[in-house]
């Protein structure tokens, strides 16, 4: 999965510059977010050191180093691989496979539907700041990364390489609004329709898997197409402690199909509110440990850098 970044670049630049240092973007990502994004992935080195440094292995013919299966002989393979000794000793053809370490191709899927940008502060930004800085982090490790807004239209950056590549990406999280209706399980099977690459990788949904057909639809796709999936879930703080000042009768407004109902809160009814929202949580987390999916349930507050770097902590992060 995510990695620690390491200095393997071939960027001709000083060893202290950063393609941050320009400062293009605005908006959400400000100085001060750039600055806590460059000092946050020098933390992750820094405290991943000598664990897991982000090589990944594939199974290739005739790669590599390091043995690490059979499979048989089919025409056309090439006969430099064929294992002789087991020829001679079973009479089987077969190719010698061997680990070859790997990049990574990341596909970082932000939900930019309407239900994202309620809350104080508004769940949409802290994704996107999420987003960003998971991007940087692959591109520091030179990890192939693009990113999707799960927006209805699927509008986003094709994968790519080299911190240098993460002020497009910027500058496209920046842009993205809170839409109106968007099934978070549509969306993902339009990305999965439209990603280009077939090659297996690893797939960041970062939304708050409010969707009529299951918080879990989206998660299950993923898993179908081979491809490894990891969750985090973002509420905001009033959703996670319903405000107790909220009473008596009131006109309620779903932001993304626009129907109304009308409602009396009470202390019971916000009680009411707190456990089907802690009843969502519970089944997607319950969902992801039986599919060992790594998730993490967060809160819109938090600062997206502390959040990072306890996943790195975690182990959520690493493969």
């Amino acid at each position: 999965m995510l990695a620690a970044p390491e200095d393997r670049g071939t960027e001709a630049r000083p060893p202290d510059a950063s393609p941050l240092d320009a400062r293009p973007v605005s908006g959400r990502f400000d100085d001060k977010f750039l600055r806590k994004l460059e000092s946050l992935v020098l933390t992750i080195r820094r405290t991943s050191a000598g664990r897991m440094h982000g090589s990944r292995q594939s199974h290739r013919v005739g790669a590599g180093l390091e043995f690490a299966d059979h499979r048989d002989y089919v025409a056309g393979d090439d006969l430099r691989y064929l294992d002789w000794n087991l020829f001679g000793r079973l009479g089987r053809l077969a190719l010698r496979l061997y680990e070859e370490d790997e990049d990574l191709s990341i596909d970082l899927l932000v939900d930019a539907s309407a239900s994202m940008g309620m809350g104080t502060p508004p769940k949409l930004d802290l994704a996107l700041q999420l987003g960003a800085a998971l991007a940087y982090v692959g591109l520091a490790n030179l990890d192939r990364v693009a990113v999707t807004a799960l927006d209805g239209a699927g509008s986003g950056l094709p994968p790519a390489r080299g911190k240098g590549r993460i002020l497009p990406i910027l500058r496209f999280l920046d842009q993205v609004r809170p839409l109106a209706r968007t099934s978070l399980t549509a969306a993902v099977r339009g990305f999965l329709a439209r990603r280009s690459s077939r090659r297996r990788g690893l797939v960041v949904l970062i939304s708050d898997f409010y969707d009529a057909a299951g918080a879990r639809a989206a998660l299950e796709l993923i898993r179908r197409h081979r491809l490894r999936a990891i969750a985090i879930q973002v509420s905001a703080p009033d959703e996670l402690t319903p405000e107790p000042t909220l009473r008596g009768d009131v006109r309620l407004c779903d932001v993304e199909t626009g129907e109304e109902r009308e409602l009396t809160v009470s202390p019971s009814v916000l009680a009411a509110c707190a456990r089907r929202h802690a009843t969502l949580l519970r089944g997607l987390q319950g969902y992801c440990r039986a599919q060992a999916i790594p998730s993490f349930t967060v809160s819109s507050a938090e600062p997206f850098d502390a959040l990072v770097l306890r996943m790195f902590r975690s182990g959520g992060l690493l493969r």
